[in-house]
């Protein structure tokens, strides 16, 4: 008896989801080849994650904390405040950044092998969340040498790195696809992180923002990202505001609608574009 083909509605949308699970193996081994080629072969790919944000931290200190002389945010010093800023910052730009160029980079793969290109990009998070481990201890050391001891407030810090991890997936996928059919826009990316991370609330708290304006300046996502990781480690006497993390979640989980539909929609010329 002759196999049967049966075509129905959305179900090649549902095998490509199970893919997704059969082909997990390639998304270890791609995240620690790239883990690899930046730690192993490198002696810049460790430093890197450190002196990055830690040459920032400082820049932003004396810019904001000694020249512009604007508050801390609770009890904790300037420069651990900014900080602790970075560490979310610089996980979701080297996130983004990253998986702009992850396509490009495996040309061979994506032209001659079937596998959901969804994995890619994906894989590179778990580079950038290697740097941010790296980084992490950093800041350890900072709240020793300051002798700063968090609150209960911790136990909650996991949820806020899965939460900067899905933030930064869904503009990734979107620029990703964007990338392989425009080589320039790579160019793109380095000039909107760094204005990104200016308008984000990295280098000063964001209680500074006019009470009229908090909303707005919420829909960036990584406004309550940012609050999070600084309420979970430096606690705060201004707390978490539930409307800025309201709004990021609700920013997130858009951009992360958007990011896998554009790049399920042009996925399939990728072979032929790269």
């Amino acid at each position: 008896m002759s196999d049967v083909i049966v075509i129905e509605p959305g179900r090649q949308e549902l095998n490509y989801w199970r893919d997704l699970w059969r082909y997990r193996e390639l998304f270890y081994v791609l995240a620690w080849r790239d883990v690899a080629v930046r730690y192993k072969q490198t002696v810049i790919g460790a430093a890197w994650a450190i002196i990055r944000p830690f040459l920032t931290m400082v820049v932003f200190t004396v810019i904001f904390g000694r020249i512009a002389k604007l508050p801390s945010d609770g009890g904790a010093p300037y420069s651990l405040m900014v900080f602790a800023g970075m560490l979310p910052w610089t996980f979701f730009s080297t996130s983004l950044s990253d998986a702009a160029n992850s396509l490009i980079g495996n040309s061979n793969l994506i032209s001659k092998v079937y596998f959901p290109r969804l994995i890619v990009p994906t894989a590179t998070v778990v580079v950038a969340f290697v740097d941010f481990l790296v980084a992490f201890l950093i800041l350890v050391g900072m709240m020793v040498w300051y002798r700063f001891v968090p609150g209960w407030q911790i136990a909650f810090l996991p949820l806020f790195v899965l939460f900067a991890a899905i933030t930064s997936i869904g503009p990734a996928l979107w620029v990703t696809a964007l990338n392989v059919k425009y080589r320039d826009f790579r160019y793109v990316i380095p000039f909107v992180m760094q204005l990104g991370l200016y308008v984000s609330p990295v280098g000063f708290s964001s209680t500074i923002v006019p009470e009229q304006w908090r909303l707005l300046y919420s829909l960036n996502p990584m406004v309550g990202i940012i609050e999070g990781f600084r309420w979970c480690l430096l606690g705060g006497e201004g707390g978490l505001s539930l409307a800025s993390l309201a709004a990021s979640a609700v920013v997130t989980a858009f951009f992360l609608w958007f990011g896998i539909r554009r790049f399920r929609k042009t996925e399939a010329s990728f072979a032929d574009l790269i």
